[in-house]
């Protein structure tokens, strides 16, 4: 069944006709029956008293996985509203800024907003895509997300569980998942704080002052990201040393005559020089890597397992620049995972948990993003040891991770309170908001009301798609990069290591990577770190980023630290604002009464 489906869904996704998505659609329903009677089948075993840990956790799997105990009407309505949010995202169009670009309103995200929000340096501008696309999509999917609450809920609760968060954290293993994220949060927020007042100084010399005040939270649209999730496509108007710039090795891979097959070949040359395994056969003669010109195809990246032990692919419309190298290098480490548990049994066959795969992806690239292995492969000529670009470099890279710390963290924040408390009808917007202003320093840049419904205006929320593996696995690429590079035996900062040609580095990732989902994380994360820790830990990021942050520290001399809001921001008045900066800047002394957060409202405390 799982070939069957994967093969359907990669033939739509690779020739986009109605006919290769009905195919796909009516395999998937299939799949949906063949899950709901093997949930049916493993309750009625007594499976927790086998004597065999392994059968047990295959049972467990099997029993926690998906609604299966949803009623088929109730199950076939919750698939129908997921879809007909996903159908008004994916088709919502909005008009341009002055009616002079055009008489249509036919601007759809991709690539219309998208490339507003990184490339337009207008506060107007960007203002008009940031609101007009919460309005296109949210509003119209308000009801609907209502709906899917209730109905996920009704699924968990059958499944045992108090709700559809309950069960989202399940999935993890571990009791203390809320306590261990909220833990590297905190430690890795005076590192945020310090990369905000910084940026929102440069902004506050691009745009007109009256624009952003030096005390106050980052108007959300100015960041370069329809929801600021990053802020990599600011990197222009931050960036500490202009004139030294990271080098784009695109030119040299031009002057070279790199073709997308030579670039796979490239990224192979990475897992082999490890000692992994060479990509198989099938991956060669069945991989996408080039946009077809006979068809429409969804070009995102993407690694396939087929299921079958033999047949692995990519599927990248890949251009010779660095960024798809590097893009490929990622995906390329999905299909090293595939191969390295293929001997598994079918449901161990995944990540040790559903962040690990992307985690151990995104630290590879950490090695493979390094001057020093760019100079290896003979991409770069020159490797100066200069503070200034190196600076230049953590910035670039604290934009796309440090910036997208608190994002990561508040969706699933907010989509389990919402679980919790049935909906949140009368104040899930403003629920949205204050996560936002709290931990991310950002405020709407037009007010909003309980008519909008800007958490709509995020894929993942109304398809379904928990967020907090990216937040785990955003900390684990850090501890694995740094449990690889120590193996390596690499000398000097973190953010230099490349581990390229470490066979010993090699033997620690086919470690990790074999075991699957066989064994709990915690056990696989204290394997990969010789016995360090089993737990999530901020230590490793903070290590990558400690010259950026000592940088940072000099440089905000003369700015506040942190923000304060006005009641029109949250609601909550100065003097308690006041008191939130106060406790953000002395966190250690007031971690005995944060608890109090969680179920009062910021006044009460």
């Amino acid at each position: 069944m799982c070939y069957r489906v994967t093969e359907l869904q990669w033939n739509f996704a690779t020739n986009l006709t109605e006919p290769n998505k009905k195919r796909m659609v009516d395999a998937q329903g299939l799949q949906t029956k063949l899950e709901r009677v093997s949930w049916q089948k493993a309750i009625t075993f007594s499976w927790s008293l086998l004597g065999d840990p392994q059968a047990v956790r295959q049972f467990r799997l099997i029993a926690a996985k998906g609604r299966p105990a949803l009623p088929e009407h109730r199950l076939a309505e919750l698939q129908k509203i997921i879809q007909e949010m996903k159908d008004i995202y994916n088709k919502a169009k909005v008009c341009p800024y002055l009616p002079s670009m055009s008489p249509y309103c036919d601007l759809s995200l991709e690539p219309d907003l998208t490339r507003t929000m990184a490339h337009s340096r207008s506060f107007e501008e960007q203002l008009h895509a940031w609101r007009s696309w919460r309005d296109a999509v949210g509003p119209k999917v308000k009801e609907k997300f209502f709906r899917y609450v209730d109905l996920a809920n009704e699924a968990a609760k059958l499944m045992g569980y108090r709700d559809a968060g309950e069960q989202e954290r399940a999935l993890y293993g571990v009791v203390d998942l809320e306590s261990q994220v909220s833990e590297v949060w905190t430690s890795a927020a005076p590192l945020y704080r310090q990369l905000h007042a910084f940026v929102r100084s440069r902004l506050r010399k691009h745009y007109a002052p009256h624009r952003i005040s030096p005390t106050a939270p980052i108007p959300a649209h100015l960041l370069g990201n329809m929801w600021a999730q990053n802020w990599k496509n600011i990197l222009d108007l931050v960036l500490p040393f202009p004139g030294k710039r990271r080098a784009d090795v695109t030119p040299e891979m031009l002057r070279q005559g790199y073709t997308p097959h030579r670039m796979v070949q490239t990224a192979d040359e990475f897992f082999t020089s490890l000692g992994l395994k060479p990509m198989p056969v099938e991956f060669w003669l069945k991989s996408l890597i080039e946009r077809p010109p006979d068809r429409p195809v969804a070009c995102k990246a993407s690694a396939w397992d087929f299921c079958n032990r033999r047949d692995y692919r990519i599927k990248q419309c890949i251009e010779v620049t660095m960024e798809d190298l590097l893009t490929l290098h990622h995906e390329m480490t999905h299909i090293e995972y595939y191969l390295q548990y293929a001997d598994q049994p079918h449901l161990f066959r995944d990540g040790a948990n559903p962040a690990f795969h992307e985690a151990i992806s995104d630290a590879i690239g950490l090695s493979v993003i390094t001057p020093r292995h760019m100079h290896r492969i003979g991409l770069l000529n020159n490797i100066t040891d200069d503070y200034e670009t190196d600076i230049n470099f953590l910035m670039e890279m604290a934009l796309d991770r440090i910036a997208y710390l608190p994002f990561a963290y508040i969706v699933d924040q907010w989509r389990w309170k919402v679980f919790a408390e049935g909906g949140l009808r009368n104040s899930v917007n403003s629920a949205w908001w204050e996560l936002r202003v709290w931990h991310q320093g950002l405020i709407p840049p037009v007010a909003r009301s309980e008519n909008d419904f800007d958490p709509g205006a995020k894929y993942h929320i109304i398809a379904d798609q928990p967020y907090i593996r990216y937040f785990i696995g955003l900390v684990l690429q850090f501890q694995i990069h740094e449990a690889l590079c120590r193996v390596a035996g690499h000398i000097g900062t973190l953010h230099t290591c490349d581990i390229y040609r470490s066979r010993e580095a090699g033997r620690l990732l086919s470690e990790i990577m074999s075991a699957g989902n066989s064994r709990p994380w915690p056990e696989i994360l204290r394997m990969a770190t010789r016995g360090a820790t089993d737990k999530l830990d901020a230590r490793p990021l903070l290590e990558y980023f400690k010259p950026l942050s000592l940088w940072l520290r000099v440089a905000n001399r003369d700015e506040m630290i942190g923000w304060v809001t006005t009641d029109q921001d949250t609601g909550m008045t100065n003097f308690l604002n006041i008191i939130k900066i106060v406790i953000s800047n002395n966190i250690k002394y007031f971690l005995p009464f944060l608890n109090l957060r969680e179920n009062k409202t910021y006044s009460n405390v």
